[in-house]
């Protein structure tokens, strides 16, 4: 038992020791190329590392569970901490400053996701959610110099400390009303426990502060309000990980506990997260529209997308099994980290290319009117960044296309109408914003006036970007693979 429990938390394992080898190479020699090889070599082997689906379920300790569903997720999230120390290569070396520590935090941080997507404690919950943000909260401010930075990580730790105090404090008033900590515990004791009239306004209350404090984490509608700032501020490579690895991780987390704990059963709280939704839906496409900035008009677009992303929870309550809505959840999920990741990539690449010296302490290319006439200086970069644009707005033929079908087909499932008609709305105003982007990236341009003059990518960047723009494409066109594996994902009810 002891050794079937070590192969199931084999992934997690190899990232937390290849942490400490880190920290023992920074300490003693440093090399940021020596780091960055361990780093990458530790995600790929953790990626090799994953259980086989054969030897699953596996209750690992009280507190994690190896199952299809947390593989699932544990592959997207060691895939993007790859992508994201692949790009970051490039750029930091043209950052001053020490940044061989830069892949240590990131290492720490894919750590928390891992604990996160095998929880199924409040316990381990949290300290997922913990590692996972304490480790963003100084990837934010990475560069030793530049105002941007230092603002955004103050702005993420003061309100993401709130965010958790909250969060732990809901914790406790369950805890009080139910005396169980354990999600299935939960669930058991709502579903059979006549509770009092005071225990019941506990378990109201800490299920509100719970959802409030993971709302701030995915950024949803009225939590939002420090996305723009923090995703404008932090570096590119960072801002990619925080709008994906990090956001998916928690969802995942929270699908979890929302369908293993019967929080579905409520009609109240879901009268609650169906307005949420809808409300991010509409605000975040429409703020996204007075956007100049592609960070902060992708930070909007994310709260967009979340918002599509809690049908999935909403609609548990209408099926009688979850079955086809952890089946969309996965596949949107999947297609928003990839089409993400493709987007901050090429940010990242572009960045690269110019030296803190001449760029500033602050800033990245970031700004849309940066990438006018990028079709004519960068063809291939352009067209990264319009796959990802089309796949997000949701365009046939991009991986974008299929996982808003899933949206539509659990929306229809559900009898859930505002929702869908809200993910219509947001999604037609999307289209616009998406299409300006590309409509500027095609403008013609005086070479002598480019932002972005011509120049040759790294072998590492051109493997990026081939294989999002694979990924992209194909699943987009044979999702067959995808849809199969998370047909056999099951969560207990």
């Amino acid at each position: 038992m002891m050794q079937e429990a070590a192969m199931a938390l084999l992934p997690a394992l190899v990232i937390a020791i290849a942490s400490l080898v880190l920290m023992m190479q920074i300490a003693f020699w440093r090399n940021v190329q020596v780091s960055w090889v361990l780093t990458c070599g530790a995600i790929l082997f953790a990626l090799m590392a994953l259980p086989d689906n054969a030897q699953l379920p596996l209750q690992v300790t009280p507190l994690l569970i190896a199952d299809q569903y947390g593989v699932f997720f544990s592959i997207l999230i060691l895939f993007g901490c790859l992508i994201t120390a692949l790009i970051a290569r490039d750029y930091l070396e043209h950052r001053r400053g020490e940044n061989e520590e830069f892949y240590l935090l990131l290492l720490l941080s894919g750590l928390g996701g891992l604990i996160l997507v095998s929880a199924t404690h409040l316990a381990s919950f949290l300290l997922g959610l913990e590692l996972l943000g304490v480790a963003l909260y100084a990837l934010i401010a990475y560069p030793e110099r530049g105002h941007l930075p230092l603002e955004a990580a103050t702005k993420y730790l003061i309100l993401s400390g709130a965010a958790s105090a909250i969060l732990l404090f809901g914790f406790a008033l369950i805890y009080a009303a139910l005396g169980s900590l354990s999600f299935a515990g939960i669930g058991e004791k709502l579903a059979v426990l006549d509770l009092a009239q005071d225990k019941q306004l506990l378990v109201l209350i800490g299920t509100g502060m719970v959802f409030t404090g993971i709302g701030f984490k995915l950024s949803l509608v009225p939590f939002h309000m420090w996305t723009p700032d923090v995703y404008q501020g932090a570096p590119s490579p960072v801002t990619g990980f925080l709008a994906t690895v990090s956001k998916g991780a928690i969802f995942a987390a929270l699908m979890r506990l929302f369908i293993d704990a019967g929080l579905y059963n409520y009609a109240g709280l879901m009268a609650g997260l169906s307005a949420i939704a809808i409300a991010s839906m509409l605000a975040g496409n429409l703020l996204a529209l007075q956007q100049d900035n592609l960070k902060r008009l992708l930070a909007y677009s994310s709260i967009a997308h979340l918002g599509y992303l809690i049908i999935t929870l909403v609609v548990v309550a209408s099926l009688q099994q979850p079955q086809l809505a952890i089946e969309a959840a996965g596949f949107y999920l999947t297609a928003y980290i990839v089409t993400s990741l493709a987007a901050f990539s090429l940010l990242t690449i572009i960045s690269s290319d110019v030296p803190d010296s001449v760029l500033g302490d602050d800033a990245d290319l970031d700004d849309v009117d940066h990438l006018r006439g990028l079709f004519w200086q960068r063809p291939l970069l352009a067209l990264l960044l319009t796959v990802a644009l089309l796949s997000l707005a949701g365009i046939p033929l991009t991986i974008g296309f299929v996982g808003k079908f899933y949206l539509f087909a659990v929306g229809i499932e559900g009898s859930l109408w505002w929702l869908i008609g809200a993910l219509v709305v947001g999604s037609g105003i999307g289209i616009y914003y998406y299409l300006r982007v590309v409509f500027i990236m095609s403008s013609k341009v005086d070479n002598r006036n480019a932002t972005i003059a011509p120049g040759k990518l790294s072998l590492i960047a051109k493997l990026v970007i081939c294989a999002l723009l694979f990924i992209m494409v194909y699943l987009g066109v044979m999702p067959q693979s995808v849809m199969d594996y998370l047909g056999s994902v099951a969560l207990e009810q």
